[in-house]
């Protein structure tokens, strides 16, 4: 099975099989108070996506600040990282010449931090009923390895489900703002050793295309957001889109 190395329970979690998890526990209504009235929700995965200078931690953030204040208990992560053996990949990955990997290489490393942080962290906390926010995932690899850097899209696909099975998020944020806004945000924030704000402009203006053809073709799971507003008005878009798409209202500050 492509879940194999998970724990049992958390197989044929996220989108395409909480009712596994739900069988388990009570009925949750729209806020998550159950029959027991004890506030809880199914773990839910939520990911955030877009290219560099886009706002995805920012936003990430102020996502998970509403959550709580909900009562809804979320663990906040990322990718590359996440976990302890992640990390440690993370920084063979952010750091050093642009081209210090080529495309075959960064990939397997990227899936390999992500198998262990699906396995370590991921999986446990949504088979919890624990809500995961993470900053990228897979569709990452798609737009960069795929869209930017030219690897077959299929190929890339099969490795991911090879590595981390079925697991689909519930909902992903693609927010989307133009490369030239992008790359201005990522300078002002002096990110210089991350080597993939210093790729070319015409990998960035790939890599945007990509994420837009992401969001698309999986309009279901995608949210398309324009991240060029401002912050307060991306924030609240996102919180549209969690009560549209999750049927979970959240507080309007």
């Amino acid at each position: 099975h492509w879940l194999s190395f998970l724990d049992p329970r958390a197989r044929g979690l996220s989108r395409l099989g909480q009712k596994a998890l739900s069988e388990k526990r009570p009925a949750a209504g729209p806020l998550g108070r159950t029959e027991d009235g004890v506030d809880k929700l199914p773990g839910r995965f939520l990911t955030f996506e877009g290219g560099e200078g886009a706002g995805k931690t920012t936003q990430m953030r102020l996502l998970a600040r509403a959550l709580e204040e909900a009562g809804i208990a979320l663990k906040a992560t990322r990718e590359p990282g996440g976990s302890k053996g992640a990390e440690a990949i993370r920084r063979l990955l952010v750091e050093g010449e642009s081209e210090r990997w080529d495309a075959v290489s960064e990939t397997l490393l990227f899936l390999a931090a992500r198998r262990d942080h699906v396995r370590r962290v991921i999986a446990p906390s949504l088979a919890s009923g624990i809500w995961v926010l993470c900053d990228r995932f897979s569709d990452s690899t798609l737009a960069y390895q795929g869209y930017g850097k030219g690897l077959s899209l299929s190929f890339l696909n099969a490795l991911n489900r090879f590595a981390v099975g079925d697991l689909v998020p519930d909902l992903t944020f693609i927010l989307d703002v133009p490369v030239a806004i992008g790359l201005m945000r990522a300078a002002g924030r002096g990110a210089a050793n991350d080597r993939f704000e210093t790729l070319e402009r015409d990998f960035h203006e790939r890599l945007r295309r990509g994420f837009r053809r992401i969001a698309a073709r999986e309009r279901e799971r995608c949210v398309l957001i324009d991240a060029s507003a401002e912050i307060e008005a991306v924030h609240r878009a996102l919180l549209d889109a969690v009560a549209e798409r999750l049927g979970v209202p959240l507080p309007r500050r």
